[in-house]
């Protein structure tokens, strides 16, 4: 009775599947070792399509709080002319608060990490990478165009998205690529980012005055990293252990890849603002010829004052 019992119960799960609508994610994901294997989405497109609209309004309210980049101001530059170290340490940390590229990366990186252990390696890798860039790109004054970088910053955004949702797995028939080797990498081409940023500041000709301002603002990328990781890891744990998690975190990252997305518009409108600022359909220059045009001033008619 239980063995016939138990294969109705097989026959009537296999017919309930089959009925269901295609899982967004079906596979359980394993990160080369590293972690556990993830846990499948329960989340159907029945359930994506009820909440989608919540779900973009959200992403499309929030986006420009992200598009607000994390750039060097003037009264930064004006700050740090005669800033001590210490200035600088608090300036690297408000930098990596305020840096929605690096944190968006950061965030998909430890979203499926559920140890310590892991979430240590990863960081720590991703923490070398950007260290030797930063330092050596800035001592040695190699730059390229920070908006062109930031660029490149947002498609790592969006190809960690992509890796935590199984598009290899599920688009190229293949194994995702290293995820070691890959962090490290992008914090080779993140700590680029930053020093692209440093460079706008005045650092000064005397080169050990010069390291030491870089070393300062690198301990305070640091400490806003680990800040930022704090809360990161800690509000995943807790969500982790709710049903939600298993339901939404392809859609969770589905809104980073759009936000990855759309930091990379943005990045790339800046560099042709930046590069040909009068392609645009008002140049400054015809912009400022039509308000002299319309000589606003001129166009009162004081006569009408009076009664």
């Amino acid at each position: 009775m239980r063995a016939l019992r138990t294969r109705d119960s097989n026959t009537h799960c296999r017919s309930c599947c089959q009925a269901q609508p295609p899982l967004l994610l079906d596979v359980g994901i394993h990160l080369h070792g590293y972690i556990n294997p993830l846990l499948v989405s329960h989340m159907t497109l029945t359930d994506f399509a009820r909440h989608r609209r919540r779900f973009f309004a959200v992403l499309i309210g929030c986006l420009p709080v992200i598009a607000w980049a994390h750039g060097i101001s003037e009264a930064d530059r004006i700050r740090m002319l005669e800033a001590g170290y210490v200035h600088y340490i608090g300036l690297g940390a408000s930098h990596m608060l305020t840096g929605y590229d690096h944190l968006l990366f950061l965030f998909g990186v430890v979203f499926f990490l559920t140890t310590f252990k892991d979430v240590a390696k990863f960081v720590t890798v991703f923490t070398i990478g950007h260290c030797i860039t930063l330092i050596f790109a800035t001592y040695y004054k190699i730059t390229w165009n920070y908006y062109l970088v930031d660029a490149i910053i947002a498609l790592s955004v969006m190809y960690k998205a992509f890796d935590n949702n199984g598009g290899f797995q599920k688009h190229f028939q293949m194994a995702s690529p290293n995820l070691l080797w890959a962090v490290f990498g992008f914090g080779l081409l993140h700590g680029f980012g930053l020093s692209t940023r440093l460079q706008q500041l005045p650092l000064g000709d005397d080169p050990v005055a010069m390291l030491w301002r870089i070393l300062s603002f690198n301990v305070g990328v640091e400490v806003g990293q680990i800040a930022a990781l704090a809360v990161m890891v800690g509000v995943l744990a807790i969500w982790r252990h709710r049903p939600s998690f298993k339901r939404f975190s392809y859609a969770a990252n589905l809104g980073l890849f759009y936000a990855g997305f759309y930091l990379l518009f943005v990045q790339l409108h800046g560099y042709q603002h930046d590069s040909a600022p009068d392609s645009f359909r008002f140049p400054t220059a015809e912009h400022r010829h039509a308000h002299e045009d319309l000589d606003v001033e001129k166009t009162e008619d004081s006569s009408r004052n009076g009664l």
